[in-house]
């Protein structure tokens, strides 16, 4: 489902995204230092649950490349925002497995590793992907 209440987003602004949401848990998972998983948190909340067009991080991000003239073409908010909300969701239970002292912490982390990258390296987002496949399957009713 299109989301025409948010501004779109440029595609490679969104992959370096992706690329800094794979080095943030991968560090995490290298040096095993699980507090990293806060600032995924914090992105995956503010972009997914309030927009992109809300993070100051996305601001810079878009700024710079637009600066140098390599920030892609514009793309859907919708299937974007859907994809943070489970990086927040990812991250909080990863942080919250952490803080109860379970090296299970390490799965969620893994896992943003592998979708992060096939988003920043192949440009396939999985998370858009079902976000997609599910109002195909299932439109919304229109009024």
């Amino acid at each position: 489902m299109l989301r025409f209440d948010v501004p779109q987003v440029w595609s490679n602004v969104i992959r370096l995204e992706a690329f800094l949401t794979f080095a943030v848990a991968a560090l995490a998972l290298a040096f095993n230092f699980a507090w990293l998983m806060a600032l995924l948190v914090a992105l995956g909340l503010v972009r997914g649950f309030f927009g992109h067009h809300r993070c100051p991080s996305h601001h810079l991000w878009k700024a710079l490349m637009l600066r140098a003239n390599c920030a892609g073409k514009l793309e859907d908010a919708g299937a974007k925002m859907f994809a943070n909300k489970i990086l927040f969701i990812a991250s909080s239970v990863s942080l919250a497995l952490f803080l109860s002292g379970s090296a299970l912490w390490m799965v969620p982390a893994g896992m943003l590793v592998v979708f992060a990258t096939l988003e920043w390296a192949f440009s396939f987002c999985a998370a858009c992907w079902v976000y997609g496949a599910w109002y195909r399957r299932f439109p919304p009713a229109s009024a």
